[in-house]
Order: C-alpha cells, then sequence, then structure tokens
C-alpha cells in the first residue's frame, strides 16, 4: 500500500448544462423582455443560493465520469485512452485537483506537476523567467530549489532570446514548450501531462517522451493522455480505457490498445448521424461517408493503386444556404500516426455556396497507401469557424493492388505509404 501513490474510489462527475428553447416561431419583443426578466430572477435565486449559474430555458445533466476506481502506483507510466468525450482530460482535472469529483474520492501522495492545456498556470503579462518562478511556487518548490534547476529549464524550452519577454508574445510552440519544461523539470512525484504536445514540432515531441521516460524510470509517476497509440505503447507500461465516462479496461498497454482499436472498428461502423462525441457549432453537419470505387459502387475494402472517391453527405439544419466552405478529411494509422490530409483549402477548391443538403466528393487517384487498415477524421469550417468535426468517423481497409505494376509490394513493417519513383545509373564519372 506504501507504493500507491494515486487512488481513485467510485470517482463521478456531472455537469449540468442548459439548453435554449428554439420553437422557430416569431417571438415579440414583450417575450424577449419577460424572458430576460425570469432569467436574471433565475439567476439571482441560483447566485444566493450557492447554485451555479446555468444559461439556458432547460437543464440537463451529464456525467463526464461514472464510477471509476483504479490505484496507480510509485514509477508507473499510465496512459489513458479513449474517444473525444470519453472523460480523459475531466479525469485529469480532478486528479490534478483543477475540479472537484461530484461523487467519490481520491487520495493523491505527492506533488502533482500537470501540463493540461497550453500555458495552463502561467500568467500572461509576466515574462518567461518570471513564470518559471511563478509555476514553480505554485508546485510547492522553494526559491532556491527554482534556481537550481533554472538552467536546465530554459536550455531544454529553447527560448534563451525570448526570456526576458512576456510570454503573451510567445507563439503556441514557446509557450508549450515553455510549460512543460518547467512542469517536468521541477521535479515532481506525479507528472500529469494531456495531449497538448501535438503544438510542438517533431523533435521536441521526441524530447519531451524522452523526459517523460527519465522521469518513470526516475521513480515518479507519469499519467499522460494521448491519441497516439504508438506513443502510448512505447512511453507506458499500463494503459486505462475510458468509454462514455466509464473505465471499461485496464492492464498491460498493448493489450488495452488493442481493445480500443477494436472499439474503433464498431464506431466506423455506426452511422455519422447519430455520433454525439462531434466538435463545432452544427451549423453544417456530416452525416454519412460512402467509399466508392472507379465504377461508382460502394466497397468495404479498395486496393493499392485504386481510384476511389470519399462521398461525405451533410446537412444545414437551420435550411439557409452556407458561404465559404472548407471540408477536409486527414488519414491516421490505427496506431494514431497523422499520415495525411486532403483539403479544399490547400487546392484552392473551397465551396462558395453550398445548399442545405448534398454530397461532398473527394477522389483520391491511385491510392498511395500498403495494405492494411487505416481511420480518417472529417472536418468542416464555415467562414473560418469550425462546423463540424467528427474523429474516426470512417474506416479504410486496403488490400494488395499492383501499385509498381511488377506485382510487388514492400513488407508492412517498411510504412504505410507507396511512392512512385524512379532509378537511373550514371557512369560518366566512373572513369
Amino acid at each position: 500500500m506504501s507504493d500507491i501513490v494515486i487512488k481513485a474510489e467510485n470517482l463521478g462527475k456531472k455537469y449540468i448544462i442548459g439548453h435554449e428553447a428554439t420553437n422557430g416561431r416569431y417571438t415579440a419583443l414583450r417575450d424577449v423582455l419577460m424572458q430576460n426578466a425570469r432569467g436574471l430572477w433565475h439567476k439571482t435565486r441560483d447566485l444566493v443560493q450557492g447554485k451555479p449559474i446555468i444559461q439556458g430555458d432547460t437543464l440537463e445533466e451529464v456525467w463526464a465520469l461514472q464510477d471509476v476506481s483504479f490505484e496507480i502506483r510509485r514509477g508507473e507510466a499510465v496512459g489513458i485512452i479513449g474517444r473525444n468525450g470519453a472523460g480523459k482530460s475531466t479525469l485529469l482535472k480532478i486528479l490534478s485537483r483543477i475540479t472537484e469529483p461530484s461523487t467519490g474520492r481520491v487520495t493523491i501522495k505527492g506533488r502533482v506537476a500537470s501540463l493540461l492545456e497550453v500555458g495552463t498556470g502561467f500568467h500572461y503579462e509576466l515574462t518567461g523567467r518570471e513564470n518559471i518562478y511563478l509555476n514553480g511556487a505554485i508546485l510547492g518548490m522553494t526559491r532556491q530549489e527554482i534556481k537550481r534547476k533554472f538552467d536546465e529549464i530554459v536550455a531544454f524550452a529553447e527560448v534563451e532570446q525570448y526570456l526576458d519577454t512576456p510570454v503573451k508574445r510567445y507563439s503556441s510552440g514557446m509557450y508549450v514548450r515553455l510549460a512543460f519544461a518547467v512542469s517536468a523539470h521541477l521535479e515532481p512525484e506525479i507528472l500529469v501531462v494531456d495531449e497538448v504536445l501535438a503544438v510542438g514540432d517533431a523533435a521536441f515531441q521526441k524530447k519531451c517522451l524522452g523526459k517523460m521516460g527519465d522521469v518513470a524510470q526516475g521513480g515518479r509517476t507519469v499519467l499522460f493522455v494521448s491519441h497516439n497509440m504508438a506513443t502510448v505503447s512505447s512511453l507506458c507500461s499500463t494503459a486505462y480505457l475510458l468509454e462514455q465516462g466509464r473505465l471499461v479496461s485496464f492492464g498491460v498497454s498493448q493489450k488495452v490498445i488493442d481493445q480500443y482499436i477494436r472499439s474503433l472498428d464498431k464506431l466506423t461502423s455506426s452511422l455519422l448521424s447519430d455520433r454525439r462525441d462531434r466538435k463545432g457549432d452544427g451549423r453544417l453537419r456530416f452525416t454519412k461517408v460512402t467509399i466508392v470505387n472507379a465504377d461508382g459502387m460502394p466497397v468495404d475494402n479498395v486496393r493499392s493503386n485504386d481510384n476511389i472517391e470519399l462521398i461525405l453527405s451533410y446537412e444545414i439544419p437551420d435550411g439557409r444556404p452556407k458561404h465559404n466552405v472548407s471540408v477536409s478529411i486527414s488519414f491516421y494509422g490505427t496506431f494514431g500516426e497523422h499520415l495525411f490530409t486532403c483539403s479544399s483549402r490547400m487546392l484552392d477548391s473551397d465551396y462558395q455556396i453550398l445548399p442545405t443538403r448534398g454530397q461532398l466528393i473527394c477522389k483520391l487517384n491511385r491510392l498511395p497507401l500498403s495494405p492494411g487498415n487505416y481511420l480518417f477524421n472529417v472536418y468542416c469550417e464555415i467562414n473560418g469557424v469550425l462546423a463540424d468535426w467528427v474523429l474516426e468517423a470512417g474506416a479504410l481497409s486496403v488490400i494488395e493492388g499492383d501499385y509498381f505494376g511488377t506485382g510487388r509490394l514492400p513488407p508492412a513493417t517498411h510504412g504505410g505509404f507507396l511512392v512512385p519513383h524512379e532509378w537511373d545509373l550514371d557512369i560518366s564519372d566512373s572513369f
């Protein structure tokens, strides 16, 4: 029991959200005034009674976490995986003491350093130097402890030139580099990291993962949320899988990852219109994805080198055509590695006007993927504002095709891409 640093018992987190009534009828000015007066009265009453102030005509209870129990030991590197909306970030916020659970309790032994969002715990108006000391003080470090680690933090973050510049002028990459460097170097017993490292470049991500590995090997505990299964597999010995706020599996990371991937297969077979784990303001909603071959026939499997089309059916709920619409599809390997993105914006092919219903067609000629299973996300912006974004919206199963015209393909371990290329010989400098 002395090795247990985090113990969660029946954790639950409930949120109350408000919904506006949308009856589509004409609303008179007197009705608006009466509604605002009633709203002010309800807010005042809730404030006096110590209740949260919630906007909306109707209220709904949403459980982000329910009945979650586990124990984490000292020195473990634990990956927390699951789809968007599964409750991963809510769990980390509870473990970081940012929010309180609605039910259950959590016991933590040791100092916790959290990196949940870019710039968490930083003050915009203070310089990088000042924020290092501020963050260290928040973590419970003495000034001497911070001073001892200061040069190491600055070197790791690579922000020496901007150390005395207010962090509000930092790029997102500089911001997250400094935030991670502070959290990882101030020797917390428990390091909690959400998937904020995605804003850094590849070299910095590799350095961060190496640092988290060092933290775990040094006898400290790491909790890591990521959609990149390859990273979770390499960094974490144990993984927890969350689904709809519940802990459904835990154990050796690779076994839990395999279970998660199998659950994605079930997810992508469901209707897109039924998916609730989506982001955006809903001005446009994807309702269905269909993959067709060169003959226009829907298919479950495609071959490397095939000409295919991905047809995105959509609807516009308010019934009014939309202008300046950008659409993209991003493809991923089953371990979460981003392969490539097809974007209307990159081709200057944004839709200047879209009717209220229709199909958006993305054509892929000579499919450049090796045999295997792939996932893709669908994304839409209207006038630069996110309208709909669904992760793991569909799956693409690729079987062997004669991409090079030789009947040969590289083994699957050589990567997912097939690239047209040629070999030649020049002997002019040989003599």
